[in-house]
């Protein structure tokens, strides 16, 4: 009986990883921070391969315009998501992401970052 469950508990910690889904891990800049230049991009750090054609970023300003410019791009080694920026004046701006992991489950998130003193 110890075999037998000994051998259940490695098969369900050999395939933890399968079922693992994207979950934000870290970005650039920092989720609630400040910074006191604009920055060009917004690049974020997830926790498991991203689906590149099914995922996005999208920024927006204070007012709930895009400040975002172009299409965001799945780079490194797959888990890294980037998109470029316009020029940001002072102020405080929303990132929302959405992404779709290669283990095919979709996740979701969203976090703020100031621009300014």
């Amino acid at each position: 009986m110890r075999i037998i469950l000994t051998i259940v508990a490695l098969l369900f910690a050999a395939s933890s990883p399968a079922f693992a889904h994207a979950h934000l891990d870290h970005a650039s800049p920092a989720v609630g921070s400040t910074v006191a230049q604009a920055p060009k991009e917004v690049v974020l750090w997830f926790t498991n391969k991203l689906e590149g054609t099914f995922s996005s970023i999208e920024v927006r300003d204070q007012k709930g315009a895009v400040v975002s410019s172009g299409k965001a791009s799945v780079g490194g080694d797959g888990t890294q998501m980037r998109v470029s920026l316009k020029t940001l004046p002072a102020g405080t701006y929303k990132v929302m992401w959405r992404v779709l992991s290669v283990d095919t489950h979709r996740t979701q998130g969203d976090f703020t970052f100031r621009v300014g003193p």
